[in-house]
């Protein structure tokens, strides 16, 4: 359902005399014309101002309790900053007088998930939270536990906030709109492109291996350092490329330790409803495309260049596989510098990793599936008397900070140490569809002299202080790993994914149908241990075809009329 903009404000109508103390719009300070003998109504507009603009700032602090969604390792915060106490609080308070007193703090897991449910349970919801799926916000509202932020959205978001979400077209927002009312504010999932081959270039120098281009040079890599022990690990326990078990995304874009480009250069979309080559909505995982690229993993486990421990790794032990440098290769996404490449240059700064693009075509271009537009929302609890805050911390956090402006010092350092965003009281990140392309176009330009830094916003400038940085440190042999992080992340990895050659392949849905209710995790799990068992060799390539036989009659192919039936 589409969200329609309305124009109607509260009833109470301000009328300023002319010579009375007014209120200056956008900055929330009183300004005296002349000496007012009025202070309770210069109070009572400043209040109003606050609670209708979105940078007015509150004459008396306005608290609220928030369910936090937190990170590990406390965000990376510097000592002694907490999640109500930390730089981005404090720039709040200063901008806003508003100030968080968390009701929860959970890691973003299934744990922070339990917590949602068990206040929603019991009707006891903290006065702001994020949920993490569209199917608690549904139930949020369909239990009438939420506030309409129709209203709040279209006075106190800035112009530029609702520029960034009219960049994603109609669609975002009308994931958090019921019966035409805007009941969420959605986060937005910035477009990450593909999965990049992040590979130890030292590695490859020992061996005297190419610059991979293809799928087979990946191989022709892999091989290579499984069989030479480029690393000096001993022989045999070199270790192929890393993956997660699950070896594809359900998001479709870049993420880490994942095969998604080995699929992709088959025309494979695992996990993504996509339309076939007869126009029609289908899913991505069940295609004969997707026997293919099996096919080609079942190969790569079965000689060693595909881990053969696979299937027992978590995060953690991925990230120490890198760092100790037990592995030289995975895919991952154009952040990877921070996590957990960083940590690799810092255990070994002889240790260096470059990103390949790997052509998905024989035209040289790379396939992606695009992702879904939003996945956190933001709700405020019914009754709350101030629900505007969540609009005006966006608007302050996403849109009023510029680079070098007086007072952003302490954000600016959070974002040169890699602080992580969930440090944020809300723990989402709002930025136009096109942000990464937009920042490093920005910082190539201010870099290469056509630019002022001026013009960048904090975030930009931060890696521009950064970047700036790096080069100056690389020209004297001595940048640090945070240096280089900014720099690979936002330079070199956004420069192999910009482009006419990158390719994005629309995903059509990314719901629940009523049949995906009840099926869709029986369905989930026969996919995985089909893909697993193929994968592994306990059972036959040939098992794909019974598995698209049983996925059709166990639900899937009601799934897909369902789908096909909300799509048109």
């Amino acid at each position: 359902m589409r969200f329609k903009k309305k124009k109607t404000v509260k009833g109470v109508v301000l009328a300023l005399a002319i010579g009375s103390t007014f209120v200056a719009g956008g900055c929330g300070r009183t300004l005296p014309v002349e000496e007012s003998s009025r202070p309770g109504q210069v109070y009572e507009n400043t209040w109003e101002n606050a609670s209708s603009t979105p940078f007015g700032k509150y004459p008396q602090t306005v608290e609220y309790t928030l369910g936090k969604m937190t990170e590990a390792a406390n965000s990376h915060m510097p000592e002694g900053d907490t999640y109500e106490n930390n730089a981005y609080t404090r720039f709040l308070y200063k901008e806003l007088n508003v100030q968080n007193r968390n009701a929860f703090e959970i890691d973003g897991n299934d744990d922070y998930k339990e917590k949602v449910a068990i206040s929603i349970a019991s009707r006891k919801l903290p006065d702001v939270m994020v949920v993490d799926d569209e199917q608690t916000l549904k139930q949020l509202v369909d239990k009438d536990l939420i506030e309409d932020l129709t209203d709040v959205y279209e006075k106190c978001t800035s112009d530029r906030i609702k520029k960034i979400y009219q960049s994603y077209g109609r669609q975002i927002l009308d994931h958090a709109t019921f019966d035409g009312r805007l009941m969420a504010l959605p986060e937005t999932n910035i477009d990450n492109g593909p999965s990049l081959f992040w590979v130890r270039k030292d590695w490859m120098d020992r061996l005297g291996l190419k610059a991979p281009s293809t799928v087979s040079d990946v191989q022709r890599i892999l091989k290579a350092f499984v069989e030479k022990d480029p690393g000096r690990n001993g022989k045999g326990k070199t270790i192929g490329l890393v993956t997660r078990p699950e070896l594809t995304g359900d998001c479709g874009y870049a993420q880490e330790y994942q095969t998604d480009i080995i699929f992709a250069s088959f025309g494979a979309f695992p996990q993504q409803w996509i339309k076939d080559k007869h126009h029609k909505v289908s899913y991505g995982s069940i295609q004969p495309e997707a026997k293919k690229a099996l096919a080609t993993l079942r190969k790569m486990y079965k000689s060693g260049q595909l881990d053969r421990d696979f299937l027992v790794r978590n995060s953690n032990n991925l990230v120490d596989l890198i760092v100790q440098g037990k592995c030289g290769a995975f895919f991952g996404p154009w952040w990877a510098p921070n996590n957990p490449l960083m940590e690799s240059m810092q255990a070994d700064p002889v240790a260096s990793w470059v990103p390949y693009l790997i052509a998905t075509d024989k035209k040289g271009n790379t396939s992606f599936a695009a992702q879904n537009p939003t996945g956190k929302y933001v709700v405020v609890r019914k009754g709350y008397e101030h629900p505007e805050i969540v609009m005006k911390i966006t608007s302050v956090l996403f849109d009023k900070m510029t680079y070098g402006q007086k007072g952003t010092e302490e954000l600016e350092d959070y974002y040169k140490k890699n602080v992580d965003p969930t440090a944020r009281p809300l723990s989402i990140n709002v930025d136009y569809k096109n942000a990464l392309d937009i920042c490093y176009r920005d910082l190539v330009d201010v870099i290469g002299g056509g630019k002022d830094p001026s013009s960048l916003d904090l975030l930009e400038g931060s890696y521009y202080s950064a970047c700036k940085d790096y080069i100056m440190d690389v020209n004297r042999q001595m940048p640090s790993p945070v240096e280089w992080a900014a720099y690979t992340s936002r330079i070199t990895a956004c420069r192999a994914i910009s482009g006419d050659h990158i390719i994005e392949i629309p995903s059509y849905f990314y719901g629940e149908t009523k049949t995906m209710k009840t099926n869709w995790w029986k369905l989930q799990e026969l996919e995985r241990q089909a893909y697993l068992s193929i994968v592994t060799g306990d059972k036959p390539l040939s098992y794909f075809d019974t598995f698209v036989k049983t996925w059709k009659k166990e639900g899937g192919e009601q799934i897909t009329r369902e789908v096909a039936e909300d799509h048109f």
